[in-house]
């Protein structure tokens, strides 16, 4: 199976199960897939302190989906690298479309 598996329909949005890795040399939102964790990995190149990848993280989601970023809500995982992030008004076809674009250069 495929990225897919990372992106759960809820009605009023989608569910996104991703891993962070902070501290990279650069931004890569999305970076890629884990097979095994099935999570869509991020690179972000904020240090995880004080929050500032969390808010890294939703400032590139947001701009990916061209959402505020107060539509998007960590739903666990805010002190931990695997996060599940909810993103408000974003449909299932168009997170697959988004970040199936990506990931597949």
């Amino acid at each position: 199976m495929s990225f897919e598996e990372a992106i759960t329909d809820v009605g009023s949005g989608v569910i996104v199960d991703i891993e962070v890795t902070p501290g990279s040399r650069s931004i890569s939102v999305p970076s890629g897939y884990n097979e095994w964790r099935k999570r869509i990995e991020v690179k972000l190149t904020k240090n995880a302190q004080k929050g500032k990848a969390n808010e890294q993280l939703v400032e590139c989601l947001a701009e990916l989906f061209a959402i505020s970023s107060l539509d998007i809500l960590i739903n666990s995982g805010a002190t931990s690298s695997k996060k599940s992030l909810l993103l408000k008004g974003v449909s299932y076809q168009q997170a697959v479309s988004i970040f199936g674009a990506h990931l597949k250069r």
